[in-house]
């Protein structure tokens, strides 16, 4: 689970959050992300993971209130639809930024790779069908 997350909630206001969750889309509650069939199937139906989803994504609108020393409370600010959409945004861009840079880690990797067999001499000659068929007769002569 995310580190914020944890260190947002105690691990008993996760387990009842994830517990509360579970139980509302076991008793058929819609889902809160757009999942695909396939990730769906990924998680098995399971609403216990699908809520660890959804609380990972942040889009639960499940408050949390916890009582302080002298009667006073702190309430965990509920969000609101945009918030929830720009944070899914942000994490969209977060994500593309990631994958082009293991694109471009890749793409160095495979020119170093590269270089290096150009550098060993070990670079192969396109076979031609002659050449087959040079082998097969002489392993039949051979025969």
């Amino acid at each position: 689970m995310k580190q914020e997350l944890e260190e947002k909630f105690t691990r008993y206001e996760i387990a009842r959050i994830l517990g509360a969750r579970s139980l509302q889309l076991a008793m058929d509650a819609p889902l809160l992300l757009k999942l695909t069939e396939e990730e769906e199937a990924e998680l098995n139906y399971d609403t216990l993971r699908i809520a660890e989803k959804e609380f990972e994504e942040e889009v639960l609108p499940i408050t949390v209130k916890r009582p302080l020393p002298k009667k006073s409370e702190k309430q965990i600010k509920k969000l609101t639809e945009e918030e929830v959409k720009e944070k899914m945004e942000i994490k969209a861009e977060k994500e593309k930024k990631e994958i082009e840079k293991l694109e471009q880690k890749k793409e160095q990797l495979e020119e170093r790779e590269e270089k290096e067999i150009v550098a060993e001499g070990e670079i192969m000659e396109i076979a031609n069908p002659t050449d087959e068929e040079e082998i097969s007769d002489e392993v039949v002569k051979e025969a």
